[in-house]
């Protein structure tokens, strides 16, 4: 059977914010599903990088894996530290910069493909 999460070794428990490496000036991603109604996506942000305004077509649940992230989600600022996670809504204006070096899972759930 093909394998819907890819980049991950499967049946065995692993450090999930390990499986990416920041890289100064960048923002690294690695994308581990990418299917019609999910994606689901690692990310490692260095101090000061971001990801400006923008909306997506399906709800985002960012999930903070390691340090600080200032997400604005329709002009709202939130800090958003290790352990927690906050959900972009679909169509909604939203921007990701990074307080600290941050690392996160970002998981996207759209309509159709579910």
């Amino acid at each position: 059977m093909e394998k819907l999460i890819k980049h991950l070794e499967h049946a065995q428990p692993l450090p999930l914010k390990e499986q990416v490496a920041y890289e100064t000036g960048k923002v690294v991603s690695l994308t581990l599903a990418q299917r019609p109604g999910v994606g689901m996506t690692l990310f490692a942000f260095d101090a000061g990088e971001g990801v400006s305004t923008h909306a997506a077509p399906g709800d985002a649940m960012a999930h903070i894996l390691e340090g600080t992230a200032e997400i604005t989600i329709d002009g709202a600022v939130h800090q958003v530290t290790a352990g927690e996670a906050i959900v972009m809504p679909a169509g909604v204006p939203h921007a990701v910069k990074a307080s600290t070096p941050f690392k996160m899972l970002l998981t996207v759930v759209k309509e159709g493909g579910l």
